[in-house]
């Protein structure tokens, strides 16, 4: 079992947790993940190592409560502990000096876009990041950023922080004033796949990290297979970043909603119990 050191929510639904893995301390590198389960009866889930301290033994993992698992996982609070977590995974990302970087993050994308924008600038490179939200409520890892880059660029939907409008507007007006030599995107499908046909035409090299469906995270269950290159590839070994080019989008897109339903139902009925659990101690409060 692991220990929760911290954990603190830092918007609207998204918390983040530093926890014990003295292990996985020394050994992630950017772009790396861990599979994890809150409970010994719980689903395994995938997160990215956003942060790692060597010395104390412990990672950073930032979470957004959007199914049963993840509002279950934040709920816990410190000195709780994970039933178990397993990493790190994933092939690291290819760090080296490209000349001007463009990190491309919407939402939680943006706790994984931290630490390989931290290497890309140790590399050499002039690091732009855009770091995308619906609302200024969900900007996350700001003033993290803002010490790691070069540049940093707030977009929201709504307009409520930074610039009104999409990531791939202010990509856009980046690529109409600068050369940019390398494009990292890692956020919802539709933005990844918006940046990857943005790209395309101007042949700049573009990477996207891909959020599967995963289980196991050693490419035994194949449940995050995709199509990359017209080729079937795991992501969870292959990955978790390809070649935005090459990546079947739309076959990536349909089978994300393959348990929808399933999903829809756990979260009803993890909610319901919760519900439930509060009416229980709001009685025995009034006995």
């Amino acid at each position: 079992m692991n220990k929760i050191l911290h954990a603190e929510f830092i918007a609207s639904g998204v918390k983040v947790f530093k926890i014990l893995a003295p292990n996985i301390a020394r050994k992630r590198k950017p772009g790396q993940f861990v599979v994890l389960r809150v409970h010994a009866l719980g689903e395994r889930i995938p997160i990215t190592i956003a942060d790692a301290n060597e010395e104390e033994g412990s990672i950073t993992l930032i979470v957004q409560g959007v199914g049963k698992t993840t509002r279950h996982m934040n709920m816990l609070e410190e000195g709780d502990y994970l039933q178990d977590l397993v990493g790190p995974l994933g092939i690291p990302t290819h760090i080296e000096k490209w000349g001007r970087v463009v990190c491309v993050s919407g939402g939680v994308g943006t706790a994984e876009a931290l630490p390989i924008a931290q290497a890309m600038k140790a590399a050499g490179n002039e690091v732009i990041s855009i770091i995308g939200a619906r609302t200024k409520d969900l900007v996350i890892a700001e003033e993290e950023m803002l010490k790691r880059t070069d540049q940093v660029i707030i977009t929201t939907d709504d307009g409520t922080y930074g610039k009104k409008g999409l990531v791939t507007d202010a990509l856009q007006d980046i690529l109409k004033e600068k050369e940019v030599n390398f494009i990292l995107a890692i956020g919802p499908l539709p933005m990844m796949k918006a940046i990857a046909e943005m790209t395309r035409p101007l042949k700049i090299p573009t990477v996207v990290s891909l959020n599967s469906i995963m289980i196991d995270g050693t490419g035994m269950c194949g449940g995050c297979r995709v199509t990359v290159d017209g080729k079937k590839v795991f992501v969870c070994v292959e990955g978790p970043e390809f070649d935005a080019h090459k990546v079947d989008f739309a076959e990536l897109a349909n089978r994300q909603k393959i348990y929808l339903d399933e999903e829809r139902k756990s979260l009803q009925k993890f909610e319901e119990n919760c519900r439930f659990g509060r009416e229980i101690e709001k009685a025995r409060a009034e006995l």
